[in-house]
């Protein structure tokens, strides 16, 4: 995993089946929030420690894409991005129920450290390519989620544009580009894997 990681932007309810499974409203323009850095950490197999004692984790895989240059108006997504990854949005679902109904901000359900295990990077194949390859989630060597970009509420140059424009994309960016349906549980002992097309590009365990 390249080093160099700056902001970590994240589009929540970008999948329709998702927002309806946590009864949530479909939003009207991209929802974006943010990670710290430093809940970057490899999707490598490693053991992964989860926050004890503060309601259930929920798991969200998705596509993640990386900025390799600054943003200016009018860019496409293929010539922003080179490189590309599979992590996951770990949540601390009872703890976002909480602060979604006092109106506070997500940090504390989604900015803990280890909630963005990222896979090794691979080549980005271009926006068009992308659409024909879907990505899967394993629990425990079940299929859990798949996803296909193709299936985002809001596109990748939708996303781009959005988050160039209000709050600025540079060089090292990190986008969490929002999860499919099927998240759930995650405890200790479950060992997830990570799936590009038939390709396993990351797996960890949970402790």
């Amino acid at each position: 995993m390249c080093a160099l990681v700056n902001n970590v932007y994240c589009v929540g309810r970008n999948y329709r089946l998702h927002a309806a499974e946590l009864g949530n409203a479909v939003p009207d323009e991209p929802m974006i929030f943010l990670k710290p850095s430093h809940a970057v950490v490899p999707l490598d197999g490693s053991r992964l420690t989860m926050p004890q004692g503060r309601g259930i984790v929920h798991f969200e895989g998705e596509l993640v894409i990386q900025v390799a240059k600054d943003y200016t108006p009018g860019m496409k997504v293929d010539e922003l991005v080179e490189v590309m990854a599979l992590g996951i949005d770990f949540t601390l679902r009872d703890v976002q129920s909480v602060i979604k109904e006092k109106g506070q901000p997500w940090t504390a359900a989604k900015g803990f450290k280890n909630s963005a295990p990222l896979t090794p990077y691979i080549t980005f194949p271009g926006n068009d390519q992308l659409l024909q390859t879907e990505f899967t989630v394993l629990k425990n060597g079940e299929e859990v989620q798949r996803g296909n970009a193709g299936d985002m509420i809001f596109s990748l140059q939708n996303i781009i544009d959005y988050i160039g424009h209000h709050y600025g994309l540079g060089k090292g960016d990190l986008i969490f580009t929002g999860t499919p349906a099927g998240v759930g549980l995650a405890e200790s002992g479950d060992v997830f894997e990570l799936i590009w097309g038939e390709v396993r590009l990351g797996r960890c365990e949970i402790e």
